[in-house]
């Protein structure tokens, strides 16, 4: 079925009878060429471009529970390619051209709005540091500008511009940044993946891996055993804990990221705005809360849940910036288990295990970088090569020393 505005209206008419669910629901086969151990938004786009640009015939994804309750689902939606360092800035942008066709290649409508993003610069240094990325922004074809105070005000005129503490000096904005909605992502690409032949596991838990001679032979799982020439992971957060039963340790840990929604309230913030005296970056939806969220929690945890400290200090950095948002009321908030690597940056490589593949530490980027996480992953399962964009991505840059340390934190992970 293709979706469009004519078919909309004909099936208003017959009330909606006609549509189909989105994929299907098949039942596991004994062997696939691939299996991609994750069905989140990094598992899903690696299936479709699996299909549809190498043409790869006998793939599945295993989902351990409903597509959609991972990650992919629980983000504050924001797209951008604002990177500074050469391992991370070509990658970003291809994921951002990627955004800007996504909804054409997918015929599905994923709500991608580049609506712009906007870093504050609250000292000197941070003017200097932000000059710096957008010349690299620039040199990718990324688009950067720097704003001054004055160029701020006239988008935001209510923010905190006078803060004794954090004075907004300017800010650099990318206004083809901006967001997207998770569920259309995951659902888009599901849908794609399906019609290309694609079998969606859900509700299939992995409980191990058969591996004979160094080799990966296929997954055990709670629905038998699935027989596979190569396995790609990608389960963010539970990367430790999958890659565990390969027998392989992982320079990774798991923190919780919560993000929180407001009330709906009239149109207010119509980019990207992040505070850079602190960790907090806001939006607005299109139903009117205010989406917003912070820093990762400072514990090691599996739990999709938070804690009260860092809703406090959430909520302080905002007051900090716009304080007209004190009397808005929370609707709600969430969790992720986020996989953070040693250096903040990802891992899409082979492993020590002949024929299994890692997709992982994505940290607080993985949204953003969902179509080019999905595409590079896709090319090293199918061509054994990595692409050009994440030569960078090995996992053995840890030993070798070869960190890609955007922040500029050290090989820290909770304070990437």
């Amino acid at each position: 079925m293709k979706f469009s505005g004519l078919k909309v209206f004909a099936e208003a008419l017959k009330g909606h009878t006609g549509w189909k669910p989105l994929w299907r629901n098949p039942e596991p086969k004994a062997e696939y060429d691939i299996v991609i151990v994750g069905g989140g938004g990094h598992g899903m786009a690696t299936a479709y471009f699996l299909a549809e640009t190498f043409r790869e015939a006998r793939v599945a994804v295993i989902e351990k529970g409903w597509l959609g309750s991972g990650n992919i689902g629980r983000n504050t939606t924001i797209i951008r390619s604002n990177y500074l360092l050469p391992g991370n800035q070509p990658f970003y942008e291809m994921s951002m051209k990627l955004w800007e066709k996504m909804e054409q290649d997918l015929n599905f409508n994923a709500m991608v709005s580049q609506r712009g993003i906007l870093n504050l610069i609250h000292t000197d240094a941070q003017r200097d540091a932000y000059r710096r990325r957008g010349n690299a922004m620039h040199l990718s074809g990324a688009g950067a500008e720097l704003l001054d105070r004055e160029g701020v005000r006239a988008m935001y005129p209510w923010l905190n511009f006078d803060n004794a503490r954090f004075p907004i000096k300017g800010g650099l904005m990318q206004r083809r940044a901006g967001t997207a909605r998770h569920d259309g992502v995951i659902w888009g690409y599901a849908r794609a993946a399906d019609q290309r032949g694609v079998d969606i596991l859900q509700n299939c838990e992995v409980t191990g891996f058969r591996i004979e001679g160094g080799r990966v032979l296929g997954v055990e799982t709670s629905k038998g055993y699935i027989g596979a020439k190569k396995v790609g992971v990608a389960v963010a957060g539970s990367t430790s804990r999958v890659m565990q039963m390969a027998g392989l340790r992982m320079p990774i840990e798991s923190h919780v990221l919560q993000a929180f929604v407001s009330e709906g309230l009239k149109p207010l913030v119509d980019g990207v705005i992040t505070f850079g005296a602190g960790h907090f970056y806001i939006s607005q939806s299109d139903k009117g809360g205010l989406v917003f969220g912070g820093d990762i929690d400072g514990y090691n945890s599996y739990a999709q849940r938070g804690n009260l400290p860092v809703v406090e200090e959430v909520l302080e950095s905002g007051m900090a910036l716009m304080p007209r948002i004190g009397r808005t009321r929370l609707l709600r908030m969430w969790g992720g288990i986020m996989d953070m690597s040693m250096d903040g940056s990802p891992i899409i490589d082979h492993t020590p295990v002949q024929g299994l593949y890692l997709n992982a530490g994505w940290c607080y980027g993985g949204f953003k970088a969902t179509p080019a996480s999905g595409y590079a992953f896709a090319h090293l399962l199918s061509t054994d090569r990595p692409e050009a964009t994440a030569t960078a991505y090995r996992l053995d840059r840890f030993a070798r020393g070869h960190l890609i340390d955007e922040r500029g934190a050290g090989a820290q992970p909770n304070l990437h």
